[in-house]
């Protein structure tokens, strides 16, 4: 009897015994349950496996170090980024006043901007330096405020203060700027730290 001929007989024993003669592989009813235990519990083993020794990963995105990180932001503020925590912490940024150009030969504010670059400043100190007291007293040598008795250009409290850098305090603009330079580098650092003063509280 041939291979063929043995095939068909069992092909037709099978079908009146009631089986699959289809062809097609079935699959046992516990196969299915069984496979999602098993990729369910490799998953786990590999999520929770500790990693081995000596092994270096880098994961993506911004690196956080144990030691705070800084990072600018455009205004006032900073964003410091620490291994999971995260601070915000305000900076002082001194502001800028508008640009201002070159003044006109012999005023007080070409004087002031002949010490200004004396010191190292550079013009953008100037132009925060005119516009501090243009407020106080619109660069104005005789300004006196009466309420308060601040006098002069940068508007000294009292007036007399001015004595320090010449008998002439009264009058001279260059007296009066010299004194006014010194106290706005022993007090704020520079004339844009000042104006930001007189910007915050309305005096310097």
């Amino acid at each position: 009897m041939g291979i063929s001929t043995r095939a068909i007989e069992l092909r037709a024993q099978l079908k009146s015994e009631g089986g699959d003669v289809s062809g097609r592989h079935r699959r046992a009813p516990w196969s299915l349950p069984a496979f999602a235990t098993f990729v369910t519990f490799a998953f786990l083993a590999v999520t929770l496996a500790p990693p081995p020794t000596g092994s270096t990963y880098a994961a993506t995105g911004p690196h956080l170090s144990g030691e705070t990180q800084s990072v600018d932001v455009a205004g006032d503020y900073s964003l410091s980024a620490e291994r999971d925590a995260f601070s915000v912490s305000e900076i002082r940024v001194a502001p800028t006043a508008p640009a201002v150009g070159i003044p006109d030969a012999g005023s007080a504010q070409a004087i002031a901007l002949e010490m200004v670059l004396a010191r190292g400043w550079d013009m953008t100190e100037f132009s925060c330096l005119v516009a501090l007291w243009t407020r106080e007293s619109n660069w104005n040598a005789y300004s006196h405020n009466s309420s308060s008795g601040a006098y002069g250009i940068p508007q000294a409290l009292p007036g007399e203060k001015m004595a320090s850098a010449g008998d002439d305090w009264a009058t001279n603009p260059a007296t009066q700027i010299t004194w006014g330079l010194g106290y706005i580098t022993d007090r704020y650092g520079t004339p844009c730290g000042a104006w930001g003063h007189s910007e915050e509280k309305g005096w310097y």
